[in-house]
């Protein structure tokens, strides 16, 4: 092989390597040939478009002749982009957890030419430092164990692979109990900071499913400290650095305690959540700062993130110009110049100084004010610094489709427009859910990527939960019937390629991608919600709606399947846990005689109070209900109500605002005062 292969490929992040000198081939069968005919160990990084360290090990190494000429001689080398393959991702990332080390990307790592991971890291400098040692030595010693000591690479493949492939057993005899999820919730509650929100320490991630997992509980427990590490988190990020004060939406992580220098990626799959979470906010505390930042994160997605095919893309990246931060940081004289004497102001309202904050430079942020709310007077200030901005050369954007992501961001979408009512983010929900579906659901197979005309992979069970969370947002949103069927086909779908009946899970990965070492099933949080927690939610709503009792068994097996490892340590199964509340203790509203022009809208009325995690069934008449729900049997009446259920009580027909409210009080729910 004497080229670099990735200029075929339609991955942002596999193009920007495909001029470097190492002859780097995609993920596939053709580069597992040939490290067999050639008996070679292979190189596999994995990265991202949007990742930093992945550009300075690129520019360092990967286009270093010298350090080509030593991989081209001794090694298969191949580049996968995690966000197209994070199937791929997740088994090579375990393996470096197995060796010890911590979690990153870019992930470098050694394999044999069966696949078998036996040695690797992150990161590594071309010269020794950092406490790494250099790349070049990393290529020189893995060869010469390759070549004269192989039975090394070959033991650590035997005890990695053995640790892959582990797979806890199911805790039968432990329940999940309304009383041990508040036991985790409590345990949970510990580590928040509730000076500056978030987990205590640094870096700070928004933890998205963490957070919604306390609105789930407060909603039940009415326990005041759960919705103030929701709230207090979210004024935190709204004011700090991590958010971007010019152009909305939020950044990946804040490298501080503070939320004020962030990581500067963002990502769809965090701002999809961000809306969700303020949406479920501002039911709690109408707090203006939340609604003024939603408006602002959703005008983000719409404006910058849309796509001409209609769906979401993947992410904009961390640096521009060769550095990180440089397109949204500020000099005080760059200020100056834009704003004129209406900078004093600003620099106040914003925390900008001549030293700076950042590197010498001023992050925009207004931590200084958090008790403020949204700033009002700024506005003809950000209008112009936004102007200037984007004379300079923006971050790069990588624009392909993924399933998964899409589906979080379109849920977060239609559950931000029932709360608010807003009927344009309706629309844009539907449309963008209408276009992933067109462009990634073939031959009743969900695919995971589409870019450039061409669909790519089989799709995660990650994928598919978040589609069908999304079809049954827009159900709630709606009313509509075909997202229920649409929810099905889907589920359905993700049993065909993704259940295991021996482990009582789904797979991460499709059955189809028959070329991966280990089929792996896991209930834990990422920055992304766990598929299968997602199914548990998804599947307890569909037997509610539609009545057929193996969704329901499936839930409660997947319920079983991790109730030991969530007891043992529910951190990192946030998501897990809120899909056991609204199993064990759901809360539904089956509204009859439905029509969507009738006034009140009591959906729209109960998501006020009590945010979109309800379950939604639209009967003309509850006899239709099936059997063994709450409501079945109870009278249609003359014009719209709604049944109100919590597990299997129901509260008296609710046929205006004030009755829904009496329903809520009854079940000890909140109700809540509308501004």
């Amino acid at each position: 092989m004497t080229r670099n292969l990735l200029a075929d490929e339609t991955s942002p992040y596999l193009l920007q390597h495909k001029d470097n000198p190492i002859h780097w081939m995609a993920w596939g069968e053709p580069a597992f040939t040939r490290a067999r005919t050639e008996d070679k160990p292979i190189l596999l990084s994995v990265g991202y478009a949007a990742c930093h360290w992945c550009h300075v090990m690129a520019h360092e190494s990967f286009e270093d002749p010298a350090i080509a000429e030593r991989v081209n001689r001794d090694f298969v080398a191949i580049k996968v982009d995690r966000e197209e393959r994070p199937d791929v991702d997740k088994i090579y990332m375990d393996a470096l957890h197995a060796l010890g080390e911590h979690g990153g990307w870019p992930l470098t790592m050694f394999l044999t030419s069966d696949l078998q991971p036996f040695w690797g890291g992150t990161y590594f400098p071309k010269t020794p430092k950092y406490g790494k040692p250099g790349f070049a030595h990393v290529l020189t010693e893995i060869a010469r164990i390759w070549q004269s000591e192989r039975h090394k690479a070959t033991d650590n493949a035997a005890a990695l692979f053995q640790a892959l492939t582990h797979q806890p057993q199911a805790a039968d005899h432990i329940a999940i109990t309304p009383a041990s999820i508040a036991s985790a919730a409590a345990a949970l509650l510990r580590a928040i900071d509730f000076d500056h929100g978030g987990i205590r320490g640094a870096p700070k991630f928004p933890q998205s499913s963490l957070f919604k997992f306390f609105f789930h509980q407060s909603l039940r427990s009415h326990h005041p400290p759960l919705a103030r590490a929701l709230t207090t988190t979210l004024e935190h990020m709204c004011q700090g650095g991590i958010y971007d004060h010019l152009g909305g939406g939020l950044s990946r992580y804040s490298v501080d305690h503070l939320w004020l220098a962030p990581h500067f990626e963002k990502m769809l799959y965090d701002n999809g959540q961000f809306i969700g979470l303020l949406a479920r906010a501002w039911t709690i505390a109408r707090n203006p700062l939340f609604l003024t930042r939603l408006n602002e994160t959703v005008d983000f997605l719409l404006c910058q993130m849309r796509m001409p095919s209609g769906g979401f893309a993947a992410s904009y990246d961390a640096d521009s110009e060769g550095h990180e931060g440089t397109y949204y940081v500020w000099t005080e004289t760059e200020i100056d110049q834009v704003l004129g004497a209406d900078s004093a102001a600003f620099k106040t309202a914003y925390g900008v100084t001549a030293a700076g904050n950042w590197e010498g430079k001023s992050i925009l942020n207004r931590l200084h004010a958090i008790a403020e709310g949204p700033e009002t007077t700024q506005r003809t200030a950000r209008a112009k610094l936004l102007q200037q901005r984007q004379n300079r050369i923006p971050p790069g954007l990588d624009d392909k489709i993924l399933a998964d992501w899409n589906g979080l961001a379109i849920t977060g979408l239609a559950e931000a427009a029932l709360v608010t009512g807003n009927t344009a983010w309706a629309a844009a929900a539907e449309h963008a859910f209408a276009a992933v579906l067109k462009l990634l659901w073939s031959e009743a197979t969900l695919r995971h990527s589409w870019r450039a005309g061409e669909l790519r992979h089989w799709a995660t069970i990650d994928g598919y939960a978040n589609l069908i969370s999304a079809a049954l947002a827009l159900h709630a949103l709606t009313r509509s019937s075909s997202y229920i069927s649409t929810s099905l086909e889907l589920s359905n779908a993700a049993i065909r390629h993704h259940w295991n009946s021996d482990t009582g899970a789904f797979s991460f990965a499709s059955r189809n991608a028959t070329e991966l070492i280990v089929q792996q099933n896991f209930g834990t949080d990422d920055a992304t919600p766990n598929g299968n927690a997602t199914m548990i939610d998804n599947l307890t709503k569909l037997a509610r709606i539609s009545g057929e009792t193996r969704y329901g068994e499936t839930a409660q097996a997947l319920l079983t399947r991790f109730a030991g490892e969530a007891a043992a340590n529910p951190f990192g199964y946030a998501t897990y846990l809120s899909a056991a509340l609204n199993h064990i203790d759901p809360i539904e509203a089956v509204l009859t005689g439905a029509d969507q022009n009738q006034e009140p809208d009591l959906i729209a009325a109960l998501a006020r109070n009590i945010g979109p995690d309800f379950i939604l069934t639209v009967v003309d008449d509850p006899m239709a209900l099936p059997a063994g729900h709450p409501a079945a049997g109870k009278p249609k009446g003359h014009r719209p109500r709604l049944y109100l259920c919590r597990g299997m009580a129901c509260a008296a027909p609710a046929e205006t605002e004030a009755e829904l409210h009496e329903a809520l009080k009854l079940l000890s729910l909140p109700v809540r005062a509308i501004p």
